[in-house]
């Protein structure tokens, strides 16, 4: 069920990309979301992360070690996470809990912004969700060849 998702997943997003090569943010969310557990409470965060990745402006891929990784959905949009040059992640002795903490998005000007409720997390299945882009940047590859081939003649 799962492989049949991610073929699902990977037509459209190859449909959607075909003139632009770059995945929107909605096309990664989506991507992501194949790849994620069933929701848990909380997870063990040691105040640093290994990386992030933004879905739009209400969910974000965080990377606390670098084969562990948890999608986090939020309660509603978050301000100028696509443009953040950080995030902070608020956590009660090292647990960051679905519901009570938030995530703290920095850089962008003088404002103060207000931190954004982690909703749900998820945990991301890292080794088939890095298999998945794989293959996506080898079929953008394929077609951008076979877009030049026909250009030419």
């Amino acid at each position: 069920m799962k492989k049949m998702l991610v073929a699902m997943l990977l037509a459209a997003v190859l449909g959607g990309c075909a003139t632009t090569g770059k995945l929107t943010s909605a096309e990664r969310l989506d991507l992501y979301r194949a790849h994620a557990g069933e929701p848990v409470k909380n997870f063990r965060y040691f105040g640093s992360l290994n990386g992030w990745t933004e879905l739009g402006d209400s969910a974000l891929a965080v990377w606390t070690k670098p084969n562990e990784a948890w999608l986090l959905n939020l309660s509603g949009p978050c301000m100028d996470l696509s443009f953040a040059p950080a995030i902070s992640i608020t956590n009660m002795m090292g647990q960051v809990s679905a519901r009570f903490d938030r995530v703290i998005v920095h850089g962008g000007g003088p404002m103060a912004r207000v931190p954004c409720r982690i909703d749900s997390i998820q945990p991301l299945d890292v080794k088939s969700l890095r298999a998945s882009e794989k293959e996506l940047r080898e079929a953008k590859v394929s077609e951008r060849a076979a877009d030049q081939g026909t250009e030419t003649e």
